[in-house]
């Protein structure tokens, strides 16, 4: 680093680093060695777990071992297991799972696992309440934690409607829930495109089911949210994203003209956002595409010097722009 003194290693410090980096590679490569001949070997033995918990503690993204363990686990060690037992079997990788997402939070195999742990819990004792219940309204509260640490996890994200999706009827949690939920995460930071994304997820659904002047309402609502984040930080993708999104949900002259306005009037501001003036451009062809021949003409010549200017401004696209420009 800058600004700090290079310590000399001596030639025998630096062999003493090498050979012990050399043992660590080979205890490494020997463990490896043993964990693929046991499953290849079909060994579904409490030994054989250990092993594979050995090996990804050292790599947790070898997801050929995390389907070993499955299958140790499925095979083996679950069949020949009371309910109960099975019940702290699961809990064991579940937490072993945890302490791996800690470290590694966004590797795929870790909440693939735990999605097959929560689903092979037995119900357990009770008609309404059981162990399965227990472990899925636990898991909300797990997910509740993980976005809290780190709220544009998309992996936590998406984990979570699988959650919300397996909730038992008692513990159930509703749109309007998920909707406030996701308010609280994006009001807390606009740049949370997870949460906006989860967001359309849930109203897509919601609005399928509703009348046309209820749906009007709350696009209405959305739209003032999302306004709200494109003037706080008109540099950030995600609000662009998303108002994009509820734009296309079911453009219409009055709306697009408003909209139009509101853009203009932020360009205004902020004159060099290339968010800002690719969402005009967008904007204006698609408000083009609903006016007389007459108004369209001065919309597309106004969205086309807008991407002659984002040619220059926003060079990695130019040739996006030019294309769009040369068809106005």
């Amino acid at each position: 680093m800058h600004g700090v003194k290079r310590t000399k290693i001596s030639p025998e410090a630096a062999e003493a680093k090498r050979l012990k980096e050399l043992t660590k590679i080979q205890a490494y490569t020997a463990l490896e060695e043993d964990v693929l001949a046991r499953k290849n070997a079909g060994d579904y033995s409490p030994e054989a777990l250990a092993q594979t918990t050995a090996l990804l503690d050292l790599n947790p993204e070898f997801y050929s071992v995390w389907n070993y363990r499955r299958h140790i686990l499925s095979r083996g060690l679950i069949p020949a297991s009371a309910p109960e037992d099975v019940v702290a079997l699961l809990t064991a990788d579940l937490r072993l799972t945890m302490a791996y997402m800690k470290v590694h939070p966004k590797v795929y195999w870790i909440w693939t696992h735990r999605k097959w742990c929560l689903e092979n819990v037995p119900p357990g004792p009770g008609a309404t309440s059981g162990w399965r219940e227990e472990f899925w309204r636990t898991e909300l509260a797990v997910v509740d934690k993980i976005l809290s640490v780190d709220a544009r996890n998309f992996h936590a994200w998406s984990y979570r409607r699988y959650v919300v999706g397996s909730l038992p009827p008692g513990s159930a949690r509703t749109p309007a829930d998920e909707l406030k939920y996701t308010t609280k995460k994006i009001e807390a930071n606009f740049s949370n495109f997870s949460a906006w994304h989860y967001r359309t997820k849930l109203l897509g659904a919601e609005w399928a089911a509703l009348e046309a002047d209820k749906v009007a309402a709350q696009k209405d609502k959305e739209f003032e949210l999302v306004t709200q984040a494109l003037w706080t930080d008109p540099g950030d993708q995600s609000g662009w994203l998303y108002h994009r999104w509820l734009v296309g949900t079911a453009p219409s002259p009055d709306v697009l003209a408003r909209e139009v306005a509101n853009i203009r009037e932020l360009n205004e501001a902020e004159p060099d956002s290339k968010w800002c003036m690719n969402a005009l451009a967008h904007n204006l062809l698609l408000l083009a595409g609903l006016s007389s021949e007459a108004e369209a003409a001065s919309l597309r010549t106004e969205a086309k010097a807008l991407l002659e200017r984002l040619e220059v401004i926003d060079e990695d696209r130019k040739e996006r722009y030019r294309e769009l420009a040369s068809k106005q």
